[in-house]
């Protein structure tokens, strides 16, 4: 059954949910604190991480993106009191796939980490390389060169590119793909999906002739080698 890291100061929150995962057969680790919490997810391979904001040492947004920088692909959850859109976008930008306001019904957190450990056993089924337009994407390593050259994303830039592969010569919506790539069913007025997008553009379209992300009007983004909608 699969591993849980969770980072939660809160010893009820934390006393409630370690028993509703372990009746389930979870194996779930607790950590009360920001620094060991980090340590202890870069020490083994958790399945999903769920972490806390408020935090006594240090925020959670700041754990999500240290973990992040470090190459940590581990799914994470964020649980929080904070639950304006703005809070949301933070987390999402810092890192997190999903996220949760507390309170929360014990049956909506684990349908959250069930979609998160779908996700990840359909990553591990995919083949070991894709490749189109000249990208190729090695999933054992996590990574992606356009014509032999390293594009040097990062994990969510990453889970971007490999949605626009999967998704090849469609028209995304945004909506799609923000619940696909952060797996969230939310729709806010934030801009995270077109930041991102811009950000991987630079990576991924910058040094070449030919853009493979293309803006479709009214509708949202397309990944193919020619678009007479840009």
């Amino acid at each position: 059954m699969a591993n849980i890291l969770l980072i939660e100061d809160d010893k009820r929150v934390a006393s409630f949910i370690h028993k509703g995962l372990t009746e389930k057969s979870y194996l779930v680790k607790i950590v009360d604190n920001g620094f060991e919490g980090v340590e202890e997810a870069m020490s083994y391979p958790y399945d999903v991480i769920i972490l806390d904001i408020m935090l006594p040492d240090i925020y959670g947004f700041e754990v999500c993106k240290i973990l992040r920088k470090r190459k940590n692909l581990s799914p994470i959850i964020i649980l929080s009191s904070l639950d304006s859109p703005e809070e949301k976008v933070e987390g999402l930008k810092a890192g997190a796939d999903d996220y949760l306001s507390k309170p929360f019904l014990f049956e909506e957190l684990l349908a959250r980490i069930q979609a998160q450990l779908r996700r990840v056993e359909f990553n591990k089924g995919m083949v070991d390389i894709q490749k189109y337009a000249g990208v190729v994407i090695n999933a054992d390593e996590q990574s992606a060169t356009r014509d032999g050259k390293p594009l040097n994303l990062s994990p969510l830039e990453y889970k971007l590119l490999l949605y626009f592969m999967r998704n090849r010569e469609r028209a995304l919506s945004r909506i799609q793909i923000v619940q696909a790539v952060w797996d969230l069913n939310f729709d806010t007025n934030t801009n995270v999906v077109d930041v991102y997008i811009n950000f991987l553009r630079k990576k991924l379209d910058k040094d070449f002739s030919q853009p493979l992300i293309h803006t479709i009007k009214g509708t949202g983004y397309m990944f193919k080698m020619k678009s007479n909608e840009s």
